[in-house]
């Protein structure tokens, strides 16, 4: 293998600058925005300070695409960089756990890829190493390479075990895509278009002191005051249009999603604009999480992520990667047995006790009844509307009880609960970092309390757990996870 030193494509000058830009932005912004009055002296000198910076960050993007060299040898990746202090890295093959290439825009028109590798020593702040624009047939060798580094060492493992290599059948492709149909069904159930709107409304108020609003919405005043109907239609086109916005912004993202399993690996390709593959090894799943929000669950779809060990704080798509992302819930178990063996989806969930119901109508009614009473108070005689508030409340406290519950069995803990949407989190004994088991006054008087149990990820502990569980059954998973104390009693209940 060549040893040779070799720098990033240039493309990586724009996009070092780019990047400094973007950190540089909100000091830009204060700039312009509470800069001297139009026509001033100091409008001049803002704008010449503003160039000054943009061709300074442009000379800091080509010093540091110039001082970035990066080798590839027989065994590790190795790495220079740094534009005042000199950073050198060796990465050992063995040691990294994934390779993650995407492809910007930037990245697409030149034919490039950007490559982001993690190791088991990555922070949880940012990638081990980043190669920000590289031709993709050195992406591929880098990629080989590594591969070819990590069969080594394992045929050398198995050899010096005794075990035969002769006649090793290899693992059998298999591959997941998701259909025009899917993808379109996730987009318009995605739920996204309250966000978009959201956002929207708070973009647009930030620039109160620069739009006439008052002498905008004057015009409209008699318009509006023909009715709550006309109210009603333009806030409805305002949803559409988000709506629109937001399912076209999934679409794009997820377009040509498509998961295979080669060997070990899982390998997720997706998007149309942004195109990205995340590499997965299968050792480094901590944790299945299975979550079907309000629209989907009735009609039978659900969403299966990944809760992986590897990601940072400044990518944590790669700490929870959307495995299935819109998938029929029979079809759940058949493609958890396909691509990820160990795991087995629950059929057989344990309810919780029908005494906890109380308490979960407590745990309602305690926020939102003094609610409604300051609604009452300072709204009357409109204000006794809120008082609606308290059935469907109610409602909503029988839902997450009926979805509450839990299961032991095959070495794997499942939990299953409710925030908005539904969530079934199902966890391997040995990846449980650690179990918690607590409870309220109010739970104890009733012999209840919650379990929790976190994993380990990339940005930081996850967690599953159930609210309300019988303080017994809490009991029975504390003793099947702590070694030594499952007795003959719990194993006949578990």
């Amino acid at each position: 293998m060549s040893n040779s030193k070799k720098r990033l494509h240039k493309v990586a000058i724009v996009s070092n600058a780019l990047k400094t830009l973007k950190e540089a932005i909100i000091p830009f912004i204060v700039l312009f925005v509470f800069g001297g009055d139009k026509g001033s002296k100091w409008e001049s000198i803002e704008l010449y300070i503003i160039l000054g910076v943009g061709l300074l960050i442009l000379i800091y993007g080509l010093i540091s695409w110039w001082r970035f060299t990066y080798e590839l040898t027989d065994y590790e990746l190795r790495i220079e960089q740094g534009v005042f202090v000199r950073n050198k890295r060796y990465i050992r093959f063995e040691r990294i756990q994934s390779v993650d290439l995407s492809e910007g825009i930037l990245q697409q028109l030149f034919g490039l890829v950007k490559v982001k590798i993690e190791t088991a020593g990555t922070s949880g702040l940012q990638a081990e190493a980043v190669l920000t624009a590289i031709t993709k047939q050195e992406a591929s060798k880098i990629e080989t390479a590594i591969r070819d580094s990590k069969r080594s060492s394992k045929d050398l493992l198995i050899e010096e075990d005794g075990h035969e290599q002769m006649g090793e059948i290899s693992t059998p492709l298999s591959k997941f895509q998701l259909s025009f149909k899917e993808l379109f069904i996730m987009g318009i159930t995605s739920g996204g278009a309250g966000v978009v709107f959201s956002g929207a409304m708070a973009f647009f108020s930030q620039f109160e002191e620069y739009i006439p609003y008052e002498k905008v919405f004057k015009g409209f005043e008699k318009f509006i005051a023909s009715g709550v109907m006309v109210i009603t239609v333009l806030v409805l086109i305002g949803l559409i249009i988000a709506y629109i916005v937001a399912t076209a912004g999934i679409v794009l993202k997820y377009a040509f999603f498509t998961v295979v399993k080669k060997e070990d690996e899982l390998i997720i390709t997706r998007g149309l604009l942004e195109r990205r593959q995340i590499t997965i090894p299968l050792k480094k799943i901590q944790a299945i999480r299975i979550v079907e929000n309000l629209v989907r669950q009735p009609l039978g779809y659900a969403t299966v992520y990944l809760e992986n060990a590897a990601g940072s704080v400044m990518d944590q798509e790669a700490s929870k990667v959307m495995i299935f992302p819109l998938v029929k819930k029979n079809r759940i178990q058949g493609l958890l047995q396909e691509f990820v063996p160990t795991y087995q989806y629950p059929n057989n969930i344990l309810p919780v006790p029908k005494r906890s119901v109380t308490n979960y109508l407590f745990q309602q009614w305690v926020f939102w009844i003094p609610v409604c009473i300051a609604i009452i108070i300072f709204f009357r005689p409109w204000g006794f509307l809120s008082l609606f508030l308290l059935p469907i409340s109610g409602v909503w406290a029988f839902i997450n009880y009926r979805t509450a519950g839990w299961f032991v069995g095959n070495q794997q803990l499942s939990l299953r609960y409710r925030t908005i949407s539904k969530h079934t989190f199902l966890v391997l004994k040995n990846r449980i970092q650690s179990i918690e088991n607590k409870g309220s006054w109010f739970q104890k008087r009733r012999q209840l309390s919650t379990l929790s149990a976190f994993i380990k990820l990339g940005i930081g502990p996850g967690t599953g757990k159930v609210v309300h569980m019988d303080e017994q059954d809490a009991d029975i998973i504390k003793a099947w996870y702590l070694p030594g104390r499952i007795d003959q009693r719990n194993e006949m209940d578990v």
